[in-house]
C-alpha cells in the first residue's frame, strides 16, 4: 500500500495512518496585520459571513485582510499629518507645552481613527 496518495477530485493529499488514509491538513497562516486589520477580520467574521466564507474558501482572505490593513494605516497616517498641519501641532509646541501637545495629538488620533473605521474598516 502507498503511504501517501493525492486525490485529484478534491486536491487533497492523504497519508496512511494504521489502516486509514487521513487528509494531510494544515492550519492556514494567520494574516500579518495591525489593529485595523484585526478589527476588519472580526467585522467580516461576525457581520459579513458570506464575504468572509468566500474569501476563506478561495484562499484570498489573508491577502485581502493585509490589503485593508495597509490602506487603513496609510489613511490614518495621512489624516494625522494633515490634521497636525491644520491645527498647528508642531514640535515647537511639544517643547513649549507638552501637555497641550499630548491632548491635541490624542484628539487628532481619535478623530483620524474614527474616520478610518467608518470609511475603510466598517464600510
Amino acid at each position: 500500500m502507498e503511504k501517501f496518495i493525492h486525490d485529484k477530485t478534491n486536491g487533497l493529499d492523504y497519508e496512511l495512518v494504521g489502516d486509514y488514509y487521513l487528509p494531510c491538513l494544515k492550519a492556514p497562516e494567520s494574516p500579518k496585520v495591525g489593529r485595523f486589520g484585526l478589527m476588519y477580520l472580526d467585522y467580516l467574521r461576525n457581520h459579513k459571513r458570506v464575504i468572509y466564507s468566500g474569501l476563506l474558501i478561495s484562499g484570498k482572505l489573508n491577502e485581502h485582510i493585509e490589503s485593508i490593513d495597509r490602506q487603513s494605516q496609510d489613511l490614518f497616517s495621512q489624516l494625522v499629518e494633515q490634521m497636525k498641519q491644520v491645527e498647528g501641532v508642531t514640535e515647537q509646541l511639544k517643547s513649549v507645552n507638552q501637555m497641550k501637545w499630548v491632548g491635541m495629538m490624542n484628539s487628532i488620533r481619535n478623530r483620524a481613527e474614527e474616520i478610518v473605521l467608518r470609511e475603510v474598516v466598517f464600510a
